[in-house]
């Protein structure tokens, strides 16, 4: 079974936290400039900027994986994101390439919504009980076992980034897709791809049941009950206030986001589609943006001819994602220097290898 980490997480030495803004960022420069080409820091958009100063590359899931199977010269990542991304980097990098997490409680709340015991319970269920021919797909914010499960049975992962791609792929096996572990996803993308709402059922995995009120042979999607804790707390209620303030307004917002949300946005789009409509905006346009909040306020400051701000005006960044920081990064690249361990991510063999199918037939499909 899956070993998450290959040590737990130790108490940060005090000099850490007592150094100095400028003296942690010196130290992690100097030991960047030391290591050279040997360490290699992919840094999701997420994080925050004292972070991702020292990035050398920065994007969504989608894209940090497919640099990091690409990267075969880089002896050390450290990967500037949450556990699911630093296993997900494991699986697809060579075995000499070493994983660290700076802050090994950096989680994903969705993630843990769909443990590997839930998630066989609810296949066997939905196979033996409703006698479904089940094909699971899961987004890559899934821990490696969830990916394992799912390649083993001729699933894909996905991302926000290339949804479409590979649940037109899955409708096409003429199967009942298992979407994992996120609802809105898995319902915004099947929607968008001409499913109607009646035929998407809801797996509630602490429940154990089916919510459904169709005909079986009319099903098409199983929903798992899961979502973003960031994204959840957008509102359509956000939009309805923002439109009546100013008729004007474009909002733009995750897939992750509620169904609701989604229909009332004018554009919905993964990490990099928000990106790019705001880096191609037109000057003087008016934007709230319904996503993370720290790449909401970098969008802000880099593009300073329109006006952006959050959809939700009390919105606050990803608590899990910010347990990154300039001390614990420091840390961790004294323990690379040191031959220490400690903060390596690592998946095993039987694990990684069907995991990797999952991740590999996403990338073949798109």
């Amino acid at each position: 079974m899956f070993n998450p980490m290959l040590s737990v997480s130790k108490e940060i030495p005090e000099k850490y936290l007592k150094m100095s803004t400028e003296e942690l960022e010196q130290h992690i420069q100097s030991i960047k400039d030391e290591l050279g080409d040997r360490l290699f820091m992919p840094t999701h958009h997420y994080q925050k900027d004292e972070v991702v100063q020292f990035a050398d590359i920065t994007g969504d899931s989608l894209e940090l994986a497919r640099i990091c199977k690409e990267n075969t010269a880089a002896e050390y990542f450290v990967f500037n994101g949450v556990h699911f991304m630093a296993e997900t980097a494991d699986i697809l990098t060579d075995d000499h390439q070493d994983i660290y997490l700076p802050d090994l409680s950096a989680g994903c709340s969705m993630a843990d919504m769909a443990n590997i015991t839930q998630a066989l319970h609810g296949y066997d269920v939905l196979t033996q009980e409703f006698n479904l021919d089940i094909l699971p797909l899961t987004y890559v914010n899934s821990t490696a076992a969830i990916k394992k499960f799912v390649g083993e049975h001729g699933g894909s992962c996905v991302t926000s980034g290339n949804a479409k791609s590979v649940v037109d792929w899955a409708l096409k096996q003429g199967k009942v897709i298992l979407f994992l572990p996120d609802q809105h996803l898995g319902r915004n993308t099947a929607y968008d791809l001409g499913i109607p709402l009646e035929q998407m059922a809801v797996w509630d995995p602490i429940a154990k049941e089916l919510v459904y009120e169709g005909k079986l042979e009319d099903l098409r999607i199983v929903l798992w009950k899961g979502h973003c804790s960031v994204h959840e707390k957008f509102h359509k209620a956000h939009i309805d206030l923002a439109r009546e303030r100013d008729p004007e307004i474009n909002v733009i917002v995750h897939p992750e986001c509620e169904f609701e949300v989604v229909q009332a946005a004018d554009y919905a789009g993964s990490t990099r589609y928000i990106i790019e409509t705001i880096k191609n905006a037109p000057k003087g346009s008016r934007w709230l943006i319904g996503t993370e909040m720290n790449l909401v306020n970098r969008l802000k400051d880099t593009y300073t001819d329109i006006t952006i701000d959050s959809l939700n005006p009390l919105m606050c960044s990803c608590l899990t994602m910010n347990r990154i920081d300039l001390p614990h990064l420091a840390w961790c690249l004294d323990k690379i220097l040191d031959g220490n361990r400690d903060n390596i991510i690592k998946v095993d063999a039987e694990t990684a290898k069907y995991a990797k199918e999952s991740l590999d037939r996403m990338l073949s499909i798109t």
